[in-house]
């Protein structure tokens, strides 16, 4: 199989692993920590402060979610959707970007906070 053929193959994720392997990883490790401390620990203010406000860790859970590569895997493979990386990371900061919001109003909107 030629170069050229192979190349033609390979979407551009895969071209960026091949091409940057130590910065691939790199990325799988951050995504990895940011899913266990922002996820972990969203859940673990669930668990211990209860479900409301909205800002109890509701936001800072699903942010870890989104930036799992779990999640992009169990994606693929139950849904047929392939999430890349930009998207997972631009998901991820969208949803700590609203948790930052809601903390900013929380106090002014009697549904946000008890």
């Amino acid at each position: 199989m030629s170069s050229a053929h192979f190349d033609q193959k390979m979407d551009p994720e895969e071209k960026a692993h091949a091409s940057h392997p130590l910065a691939a990883r790199i990325a799988w490790v951050a995504a990895w920590a940011w899913a266990i401390v922002a996820g972990g620990g969203g859940f673990m203010l669930l668990v211990t402060r209860g479900p409301l406000p909205l800002t109890n860790g509701w936001f800072a859970m699903f942010s870890g979610m989104a930036g799992c590569p779990l999640t992009a895997t169990l994606s693929e493979k139950w849904l047929g959707i392939r999430l890349s990386g930009r998207t997972r990371i631009a998901a991820a900061v969208l949803f700590f970007i609203a948790g930052r919001i809601a903390l900013l109003i929380g106090s002014r909107v009697p549904w946000l906070s008890r």
